[in-house]
């Protein structure tokens, strides 16, 4: 008779966990960061979770467009869903070796593996009609009409700043490889999956997978891989200690508990923005909605007395006790 299955934890968070703002954006850095990461995910292990992380690359992803376009006159640049490819290996690699240093200094078994994440897009999404997500770096009007004439790029101009690429944001549909992150976890793994929310892919009329050019948000795929995984705790770590209401406004209010019902309305009202909030709460409202399960929303600092029920925002479904 095999063992009773742990509880599972899916925890999300933004590149910039990796990589702050105000960092130089070296390797080394990046280390420490992971480092730091190591410390509080295992945390998670230590409460009795089984663990999948999925991590965000927008500064990393960034820097990969970055250096294709410094080095075009040499080496032809890559697709932007090679880069998310690359960007997943990369910062796989950082997380997996720190977790797996953190483990070892615990003495803890446990191991950790990274999953290439390929997530299935739909071709006739919305976003492919109207791609709104700016993506690398910063054009003069001279060679975003030359990008845009011989690669067929959509450039838009950013608030003086110059003119940036932008591409689809569509909705993920599957995360492939959802069996295998579930086989890694009973055999005594954390994972790493999702990353960058996915390299997104389509399938042809012929079943056939192709890349395309697009970027999924990473807080629906973690949603998703939280569904597809039926996962008990999943957390979504922001720059914030709890989701407030009329946010930056002399009538901010902290929510500490969100039912469905106030969720939605708070979307509908325009409460949380697309670029920030608002992806968030969305994800949290589908994963609660398909699920019954709640979402922890909170930033690092605050996760373990969020955990302890005294800080954070829990959405819940609606009619579910505030606490418990």
């Amino acid at each position: 008779m095999s063992p009773p299955r742990r509880p599972l934890a899916v925890v999300a968070f933004g590149g910039n966990a990796l990589l702050h703002p105000d960092d130089l954006g070296t390797v080394e850095e990046q280390i420490r960061r992971a480092d730091e990461a190591a410390g509080w995910l295992t945390d998670f292990v230590h409460r009795g979770y089984d663990l999948v992380v999925v991590h965000g690359n927008g500064p990393q992803v960034g820097q990969v467009l970055i250096q294709m376009e410094e080095a075009a006159t040499k080496v032809p640049p890559g697709s932007l869903d090679v880069a998310v490819a690359q960007t997943q290996g990369s910062m796989g690699f950082l997380l997996e070796t720190a977790l797996r240093n953190r483990f070892r200094a615990e003495g803890h078994p446990r191991q950790v593996s990274i999953l290439l994440s390929l997530v299935v897009v739909d071709d006739a999404d919305p976003g492919f009609d109207r791609p709104s997500k700016p993506v690398g770096p910063f054009f003069s009007r001279w060679r975003a009409e030359n990008l845009q004439r011989d690669h067929g790029w959509q450039m838009v101009e950013d608030s003086g700043r110059g003119w940036r690429k932008v591409v689809a944001s569509p909705r993920p549909l599957e995360v492939l490889g959802a069996d295998a992150v579930r086989g890694l976890l009973d055999s005594g793994h954390a994972v790493i999956a999702g990353g960058g929310g996915g390299i997104p892919v389509v399938r042809g009329e012929d079943g056939r997978l192709h890349g395309v050019e697009a970027v999924i948000d990473k807080d629906f795929t973690s949603a998703l891989i939280a569904r597809q995984l039926a996962a008990d705790l999943f957390i979504i770590l922001t720059s914030v200690a709890q989701v407030k209401r009329d946010f930056g406004t002399p009538r901010e209010t902290a929510l500490p508990v969100l039912t469905l019902v106030e969720a939605r309305r708070l979307l509908d009202e325009g409460q949380f923005p697309p670029g920030s909030m608002g992806p968030k709460v969305e994800a949290a409202v589908e994963f609660v909605a398909a699920t019954g399960q709640r979402v922890l929303i909170t930033d690092i600092d605050h996760v373990s007395a969020a955990l302890a029920g005294e800080g954070g925002t829990v959405i819940v479904p609606d009619g579910a006790a505030a606490t418990g």
